[in-house]
């Protein structure tokens, strides 16, 4: 007799009905998955893929098996597919919100602007959800700023990690800011020397301030400046030229 058939009947019900939990590292493999031949790499992540039944195993009459996205490993997708659109739309949507508030306040603001950086011993290229300067013929009174914009918590996570990153960001910026998505995290879940917003559906609110540096920008940044389309809105109180 088996082992399993050995298993109470209890027991053999809960481990059916236990289902894999599936991180974005599942979802990535599954995607892979799906434009490629199929080739198995073996891991614990195609083992969860297969219990969850969104893979399955096929048997080739020459060769090794290879897997297989089943229907449900389609809805899967489908449906992380809309979520990654729906995510996307919040988050320019923001991003536009905070542009328009830096233009109403006399500000020149750029959207996706990518900018070179070396805050430690390799050159970064770095893209700046919102990035403004005052509207000044005097350098010093420039007064950059970075607005990087989050809008589901896994983003915010991922992306306090990358301290080089956010090392350039402070090397270009006077201040730099995290404006968080209501429910998406705290002042306390950011670096101090980055000022936190919340963005609610009626309201910008300051959570912490961003502390002030003075900062003044090389000629290659000055250049990239001079070569970005400048946001433009309603609310921008300088002529379209």
């Amino acid at each position: 007799m088996s082992a399993v058939l050995d298993l109470p009947v209890a027991a053999t019900t809960t481990v059916a009905a236990t289902r894999p939990l599936l991180s974005r590292a599942h979802d990535q493999r599954l995607r892979a998955m799906y434009r490629s031949a199929g080739w198995p790499c073996l891991d614990s992540i195609e083992i969860d893929l297969l219990a969850a039944g969104l893979l399955e195993r096929v048997a080739q009459r020459s060769g090794p098996e290879c897997l297989r996205v089943t229907d449900e490993g389609l809805r899967h997708l489908s449906a992380t597919l809309n979520r990654n659109r729906a995510a996307l739309d919040e988050h320019e949507a923001l991003v536009e919100r905070i542009a328009d508030q830096q233009v109403r306040n006399g500000r020149i603001a750029f959207r996706g602007l990518t900018l070179l950086g070396k805050p430690g011993e390799a050159w970064l290229h770095l893209r700046p959800d919102v990035y403004s300067i005052a509207n000044t013929t005097v350098e010093d009174y420039v007064e950059p700023v970075i607005h990087e914009i989050k809008v589901k918590r896994a983003d915010l996570k991922a992306d306090l990690k990358k301290a080089d990153k956010r090392a350039g960001y402070l090397a270009l910026a006077s201040q730099c800011w995290y404006v968080l998505a209501d429910g998406v995290g705290d002042a306390d879940d950011v670096p101090p020397e980055c000022g936190v917003m919340r963005a609610t559906a009626d309201a910008i609110q300051m959570l912490r301030p961003a502390p002030h540096r003075p900062v003044r920008l090389g000629f290659s940044h000055w250049m990239a400046l001079a070569k970005a389309d400048r946001y433009r809105s309603l609310a921008d109180p300088m002529p379209l030229l």
